[in-house]
């Protein structure tokens, strides 16, 4: 019988076998499209600041008068003592920017997830989930005590022959705003008429949607003119396009203070330091005052997948910041990755089981503050790459 040491072991040894294997990288600078990563310099196309605001000097400043004002720690849960003048400010200014009558702060966008489907789902409730919803929901609804079911990626007629076979008393749709591994919206324009049809809730985790899509950054909800009603649950993070750090669920009073009471991952965790509150309430303000970030992101976009379209690079489609090339195989994947890293690009590898066997790829993220010319490094160097490992001109579907 092996010992529980050599069980991990021999699970280390099988992750480096399939290329599976993780690493961290050192960031030696801020985060932002110019990076030192292990002592190297190279252009970031890897993060999810995808409007700039993660060294933005006046969410620094903020963070840093934060700190003056009212230290570092929030000393406690937001229960016992621990949710500061900062805290409860962001909450309001966060619920009136989404249209809603409340908004919750967690202190991450997985113990948001985890703490709804635990909080709000019980054993009369069937959840239905897309197959690429992010981990979080998924295993939030395995710590729950709700039945899980699955439906085809973004079809919605799966997610109606799953509705009318189920006879739960309960029903809640859960999807990701934008995938975050494919980078594809939602198709809520349809999921939620189909929800009202079947009395069901829906809820949409919207991470990498919020501050990006919109005419005003509102997110996936804004881009499908969807209301409270439509969605009574949304959650969004602040530390992807806001640059910060934490997250948020939004929706109405009574599922507000449903998960005020028995959230247990708000309940029995230390609330956010008050300073990043604070800092987190000026890059709510920047979405609407610096609003050509978010013009100067869609026209990245644009360029980019147009550029590739010329070049032969085969990415998947999406309209999103994030833009996947599917490579397969988890080896060739790393590979590619090294080889554009050498050029100066940071472009990480994205294996199972954070994607599906077969499905590795390069997730490029983009950003506002990327320049043309940083572009068109980045797709002669995947061209010339995916051409020297044979991907190029394959047909990308998921």
């Amino acid at each position: 019988m092996h010992s529980l040491s050599e069980y991990w072991q021999q699970r280390l040894i099988d992750r480096q076998q399939q290329h599976l294997h993780r690493t961290r990288r050192v960031l030696m600078t801020p985060q932002s499209t110019i990076v030192s990563v292990n002592g190297d310099q190279c252009v970031n196309f890897s993060s999810n600041d995808y409007l700039g605001f993660a060294n933005h000097p006046s969410i620094v400043n903020a963070l840093e008068q934060g700190a003056k004002r009212y230290g570092v720690g929030s000393g406690a849960s937001h229960l016992v003592c621990g949710h500061s003048y900062e805290h409860h400010a962001l909450e309001d200014e966060l619920a009136e920017f989404t249209g809603r009558d409340r908004a919750l702060l967690f202190s991450s966008g997985y113990m948001a997830n985890v703490g709804v489907m635990h909080a709000l789902l019980n054993k009369h409730t069937s959840v239905f989930q897309d197959k690429l919803n992010h981990a979080s929901l998924l295993d939030g609804a395995a710590l729950s005590a709700a039945r899980s079911v699955r439906f085809n990626h973004n079809d919605i007629d799966h997610l109606t022959a799953r509705l009318e076979s189920d006879e739960a008393q309960h029903k809640v749709i859960a999807v990701d705003g934008v995938f975050s591994m494919d980078g594809d919206v939602a198709d809520l324009s349809s999921i939620c008429p189909l929800a009202r049809e079947h009395n069901a809730c829906v809820m949409v985790d919207d991470a990498h949607g919020f501050g990006c899509l919109g005419d005003t950054g509102r997110g996936t909800l804004e881009y499908h003119q969807l209301s409270q009603t439509d969605v009574p649950i949304y959650m969004g993070t602040l530390g992807k396009a806001l640059g910060g750090f934490g997250a948020f669920v939004a929706g109405d009073s009574t599922m507000v203070d449903n998960l005020v009471q028995f959230a247990r991952s708000y309940v029995y965790t230390t609330a956010m330091p008050p300073a990043m509150a604070a800092a987190m309430r000026v890059s709510l303000t920047l979405l609407t005052t610096e609003a050509w970030r978010r013009d100067q992101l869609q026209e990245h976009i644009h360029y980019f997948t147009d550029t590739c379209r010329i070049n032969d690079v085969p990415l998947v489609p999406s309209m999103t910041a994030i833009q996947p090339v599917l490579i397969g195989d988890s080896e060739t994947a790393v590979l590619i990755s090294q080889q554009l890293m050498e050029q100066g690009c940071l472009v990480v590898a994205i294996r199972p089981p954070t994607v599906l066997q077969g499905q590795a790829r390069l997730r490029i993220a983009l950003s506002a503050e990327h320049t043309v010319e940083q572009l068109d490094h980045l797709i002669h160097t995947l061209r010339d790459t995916c051409k020297r490992y044979g991907v190029l001109n394959r047909e990308m579907s998921l």
